[in-house]
């Protein structure tokens, strides 16, 4: 039985947690939007943002993709996802912020109540944040702004630093690869664009979070990231959006360039609203004798589908994928990693652990593929899954191409379910049956929540505590 104080600590983390997704502002500026995308917006958000007609092309030829691909079949079901009753682009500020103070009110306390700009005094290099459809806050701290790190938003790049977004812009996520990165292609607004020039080493990480406010968004960042040889960072996103029985969609795009001998680690906290389509595309070109690592933690959204991807094109190139999904009731996790060896001497290591509670279910989805060309290539691949009661489930669907016998490959997966007498054990030592779950879920998940920074590891554990509880949904 929960004392007193106990009860009430676990109040305020429930009150806590869950505003998240149940406080929201007003949103005025939707008076001004309208449903649907078609040539007229995809003009309009170009103009809006002033852009050179290069990229206004790369749109219109995204939207004319989009337009001519179907929905993917081989995951889950998108058919209830209505495309015609999305926003897909809302300004809620008409410029970005200098300062934090500068930030409207209602949008600074939003941001505030997610430890937004206290991280950023206390463990972070730099920190975007991003509302809607737009970016109202960026800001890199002075030393490594002198040292040439380029850390802005996607709309700023462009204007200043346009031949860098040329080159590489879209090169990695094609509009070509699904219907929506062909989406993303035609409708991206804000996001994030850092560069990082050759041999500098950031050892704070940077952050971008965003967040959907209004319902039935849409939100469609773009994330350029450009690691110049022997260069390292570290890059944080987080996101979130309020519940309004209406379905929202994020469809952003992720495109990193790791070039020779440099190190990067991605890490991102996704914990969309139930009612969310989370059908995001991450992906990553890992040169020479460089290093790329993965690290993601999936709660809430009613779809994600979500398969970060390394291209290791370099010899010696090697990438490390950690991932964790929880899902719940109602929920569909359909998650994984991909890895594509192109190159001799090339290593991947896979870990993904999968959590599913109150029907919701599951799914490792992943590929790796060892080319012709990739002598020696070794690949690692472990999938853990628990299932917390009899109405859920969990699958996993790896594919696995070899296309060169030298390949060394292995693939392991288990699926277990909580044990009764670890929980006898633990609520004899005073838990409840919540606590005793998620401090059995919380170890299970150790490996991946070990390699984020303090205050996210923090975070997921409290995700985990109160989905165990049941008071999220």
């Amino acid at each position: 039985m929960a004392t007193p104080s106990s009860a009430l600590n676990k109040n305020k983390k429930i009150k806590a947690h869950n505003s998240m997704w149940e406080d929201h502002n007003a949103a005025a500026y939707m008076d001004k939007t309208r449903l649907g995308v078609d040539e007229d917006l995809v003009r309009f958000i170009s103009s809006e943002k002033n852009e050179p007609a290069w990229m206004l092309e790369k749109r219109l030829e995204s939207l004319k993709i989009y337009k001519e691909m179907t929905l993917p079949t081989w995951g889950p079901n998108l058919d209830n996802l209505n495309l015609d009753q999305i926003t897909y682009y809302a300004k809620a500020t008409d410029q970005q912020s200098e300062t934090w103070d500068d930030v409207p009110t209602d949008i600074k306390n939003t941001f505030e109540r997610l430890g937004i700009p206290q991280a950023e005094q206390e463990v972070l290099a730099g920190v975007g944040a991003q509302y809607e459809s737009t970016v109202i806050y960026h800001n890199l701290k002075e030393k490594f702004r002198r040292q040439g790190v380029i850390f802005t938003d996607m709309d700023v790049a462009l204007r200043e630093h346009e031949d860098l977004v040329k080159q590489y812009f879209m090169k990695c996520v094609p509009p070509t690869l699904h219907k929506f990165a062909a989406l993303h292609g035609a409708v991206w607004s804000g996001g994030t664009f850092l560069y990082i020039p050759k041999g500098i080493k950031i050892d704070l990480p940077l952050q971008a979070y965003f967040r959907m406010n209004a319902k039935g968004m849409g939100q469609f960042e773009h994330t350029l990231i450009i690691v110049e040889e022997g260069a390292q960072a570290h890059y944080i996103e987080g996101c979130s959006a309020p519940r309004y029985g209406i379905d929202s969609l994020h469809a952003g795009g992720v495109e990193i360039f790791v070039a020779e001998g440099a190190h990067f680690r991605y890490s991102s906290v996704e914990s969309w609203s139930k009612d969310a389509y989370n059908l995001n595309t991450k992906r990553a070109l890992v040169q020479k004798d460089a290093h790329m690592e993965w690290v993601g933690g999936n709660f809430g959204s009613n779809v994600t589908m979500l398969y970060p991807c390394s291209v290791l094109m370099g010899a010696n190139s090697t990438s490390d994928h950690l991932g964790v999904a929880f899902a719940n009731n109602g929920q569909i996790q359909d998650t994984g990693a991909k890895v594509i060896h192109l190159a001799p001497n090339t290593s991947s290591n896979i870990v993904m652990k999968s959590i599913s509670k109150g029907g919701g279910r599951s799914i490792y989805r992943g590929l790796v593929e060892i080319s012709a060309d990739a002598e020696n290539a070794v690949s690692n691949v472990k999938c853990d899954a628990l299932i917390l009661d009899d109405k859920s489930a969990s699958d996993t669907i790896p594919v696995i191409n070899v296309k060169n016998n030298s390949a060394v490959l292995a693939h392991e997966a288990s699926v277990g379910k909580l044990n009764e007498d670890d929980i006898f054990y633990l609520r004899s030592r005073g838990l409840d049956e919540a606590q005793a779950g998620a401090m059995i879920v919380n170890g299970f998940i150790e490996p991946i929540v070990k390699e984020l920074p303090l205050e996210y590891a923090v975070e997921m554990n409290r995700m985990v505590e109160l989905e165990m509880e049941g008071s999220v949904g």
